[in-house]
């Protein structure tokens, strides 16, 4: 056994958190796609087969009084809020990531007022980001312009309506300052608008503390929510009064049931909703959730930042020199809960390493990226991926070395 094998042992029995990965459904496989995909929670299944069986089965239509289906959207907004540094009564549970992110954009350029015609959004953003702010740039009638994160204090004016950034960038895993950017968004008189994909679950947020105005994320990468698990959207209590959703539903209207041909929005964060809640999904994530139960987001964050440590440290000692380039940055500050690796034939390498029971993914052209998700990886599995990536890009090496030599 190596040096960094008896370590990783030690470290996993002093892990504090050790004990929630017996929560999840797991295997000896090395899941390290967590940021892609979250593993399956092990009360999910018992749960879903009730919501199936005997609230739908059973009790049909009186689950959406008697299950609490009707309010089950603010309610996981409610569980979701601690992990993002939020308080009761702004997060609604609904629809898609991409919906949220335009409804929470054109909400805020609505909200920021005459004069200001222009949407600032993440010059790296996750493209389906970019699709939607240009979108709703159009719609809005406003301009829209990329910048980078690092650049977005000097490039933000008179005109700036809305900002939107990812928390964490999802090929580097860099993490931008939320409480600084958000300030240079308010003192430019802008509303912040924060994807939170790759940071809710696996950082702290603090969405009320810094003073964010608008967030959405999705729940099926850090929150374990499942497939297509559906988002959220945060909406501050100071801004719910003058939320002004471009997609009203019956849902969100103040009396849902009164069938009123004119639209009147419903008080606080409900005014997020728009159709029927995906009840299937909704309470398979609450199921999900639970294993949340006395896990601060603090102590998340201190695993994920030595885990990270740990798997950098091993694969520069397994990995051959020159084989890999770390995209992510080396400061806690500045790093979410992933490591992304430049590599050569990296669509290659990521497959045998699935193949070898490690399982990450790749990113186009040459990105191998590896989440850790704190709840249920351990030191052991990530001593395991680092060596078994050194011996597959060693082979690759010694392959590309012997054609040269023929």
């Amino acid at each position: 056994m190596s040096d960094l094998a008896r370590r990783a042992e030690k470290l996993d029995a002093t892990d504090e958190l050790a004990a929630k990965r017996g929560e999840f459904e797991l295997d000896d496989t090395v899941y390290l796609d967590g940021n892609s995909l979250g593993a399956l929670p092990a009360a999910v299944p018992g749960r879903v087969e009730d919501v199936v069986r005997r609230q739908w089965g059973r009790l049909r239509i009186r689950s959406w009084d008697e299950s609490g289906w009707w309010t089950a959207p603010e309610r996981i907004g409610d569980r979701i809020a601690p992990l993002v540094g939020a308080a009761p009564g702004q997060i609604v549970v609904g629809d898609s990531t991409s919906v949220n992110v335009f409804k929470a954009l054109v909400a805020a350029v609505r909200m920021a007022g005459p004069g200001r015609d222009e949407i600032v959004v993440d010059a790296s953003t996750f493209p389906t980001d970019g699709y939607i702010a240009e979108s709703a740039a159009r719609l809005t009638g406003c301009a829209l312009r990329p910048v980078r994160p690092a650049e977005l204090p000097g490039a933000l004016g008179a005109r700036t309506a809305a900002v939107l950034v990812n928390h964490v960038d999802y090929r580097t895993g860099r993490l931008h300052d939320l409480p600084s950017l958000t300030a240079a968004v308010h003192a430019a008189g802008a509303l912040a608008v924060w994807d939170l994909c790759h940071s809710a679950g696996a950082l702290p947020v603090g969405l009320d503390a810094h003073g964010v105005d608008l967030a959405v994320g999705c729940t099926y990468k850090y929150l374990n929510g499942g497939p297509g698990a559906p988002a959220y959207l945060y909406v501050r209590r100071e801004l719910q009064d003058r939320f002004d959703s471009p997609l009203p539903g019956w849902n969100s209207h103040a009396d849902p049931f009164g069938m009123s041909p004119a639209y009147t929005p419903a008080p606080g964060a409900l005014r997020g909703r728009v159709g029927t809640p995906d009840i299937l999904s909704l309470l398979a994530l609450e199921a999900a959730l639970e294993v949340w139960e006395g896990v601060p987001v603090e102590a998340v964050r201190a695993k994920s930042l030595a885990l990270t440590d740990f798997f950098l440290e091993c694969v520069t000692a397994y990995v051959p020199p020159g084989a890999v380039e770390c995209l992510t940055p080396l400061a806690h500050a500045e790093r979410g809960s992933q490591v992304a690796l430049r590599c050569a034939d990296a669509g290659d390498v990521m497959k045998r390493l699935i193949d070898r029971g490690v399982v990450g993914d790749f990113r186009h052209p040459d990105v191998l990226r590896f989440g850790f998700t704190p709840l249920y990886v351990g030191f052991a599995d990530v001593e395991r991926a680092a060596r078994v990536l050194g011996e597959v890009l060693g082979e690759v090496l010694d392959e590309v070395a012997g054609g040269r030599a023929e």
